[in-house]
């Protein structure tokens, strides 16, 4: 990894980025059960980086809002672990990659209701349920952290775009009865998936959300306080490693070799441990629900940088 003193200067770099990788023309897809995605022009693109000494540095359409949707997956997670005092989040949830649909029912099933990682959707249940012990409006606590983690009182909870959702939400519904049927879950099925779905509906901006994801590159430490501690901020990444690309974590570890989440609303959180956070946003998706231009500019940043961890 290149030092601070051998890395070209951010700023011109993600300008170039924002130059070159931009989409020209509409290709890719949107989510088919989120009406509301369909809307946002194709041609957006934004990029930001907060880094651990405190500078923030952004280029394109970084401070336009947008769906953060399964980005809020790293933020429960954080918040599931950081209040999990007895332990037991990890006897309800495994870590391991689930190398089938983000969504998949059968997978639950023939697993006995034990989700195989917190950043599919099952697994996500399981983590907002177990928020749900402390709070019955889980997605109001994560607005909250999000919004003192990013130092910014923009985040909000896109109302209309949750209940759009919501009325959608069939699979997830199913996902959230198995996990009741098998004793994963302990608030009701309906509560979990409003929820669960509130969360998704979180719109933040590129420059919000590096800020607000910058404590999981600084050992656990964040604006105002320890979010959590040095040994579970490196597991939360070890996650985004190898669970948090949908199923094509494998392909975004080979040609960008960072931890990363990703969300059908075009976002992406990426983290270089010691270094920064950095967030992109375009919102056309490739087959595995990843954005196509931000992978490419995040596979783009990293060869220019030197930032991997390998």
């Amino acid at each position: 990894m290149k030092t601070a003193l051998e890395a070209p200067p951010l700023g011109p770099i993600l300008d170039d980025l924002v130059r070159y990788h931009r989409p020209q023309r509409e290709s890719g897809s949107v989510p088919a059960n989120i009406p509301f995605l369909a809307a946002v022009p194709f041609d957006k693109f934004g990029i930001a980086v907060a880094t651990t000494s405190g500078k923030v540095f952004s280029s394109g359409d970084a401070d336009i809002p947008f769906s953060i949707q399964s980005i809020s997956k790293v933020f429960t997670l954080a918040m599931a672990l950081r209040g999990d005092k007895s332990g037991t989040l990890w006897s309800r949830v495994l870590r391991e990659p689930s190398g089938t649909s983000f969504n998949s029912l059968v997978q639950l099933e023939v697993e006995h209701g034990i989700p195989r990682n917190p950043f599919i959707n099952a697994g996500a249940l399981v983590v907002t349920d177990h928020l749900m012990e402390e709070t019955s409006d889980a997605a109001t606590q994560l607005l909250r952290f999000l919004t003192l983690e990013a130092g910014s009182a923009g985040p909000f909870i896109d109302e209309g775009a949750a209940a759009s959702e919501l009325s959608s939400s069939s699979r997830n519904l199913a996902l959230a009865h198995f996990l009741k049927d098998f004793g994963n879950l302990k608030q009701p099925a309906e509560s979990v998936v409003e929820n669960y779905v509130r969360q998704c509906s979180i719109m933040m901006t590129c420059t919000e959300l590096a800020q607000a994801g910058l404590f999981l590159a600084k050992e656990g430490r964040g604006r105002l306080r320890t979010v959590l501690s040095p040994s579970d901020a490196k597991r939360i990444g070890s996650i985004m490693l190898t669970c948090g690309m949908y199923d094509a974590a494998g392909e975004f570890a080979y040609r960008v070799g960072l931890p990363g989440k990703s969300g059908v609303g075009g976002g992406i959180l990426v983290i270089v441990p010691g270094e920064c956070a950095i967030s992109v946003w375009s919102p056309r998706l490739d087959a595995k629900g990843n954005s196509l231009a931000g992978t490419a500019a995040l596979a783009d940043l990293s060869d220019r940088t030197g930032w991997s961890v390998f």
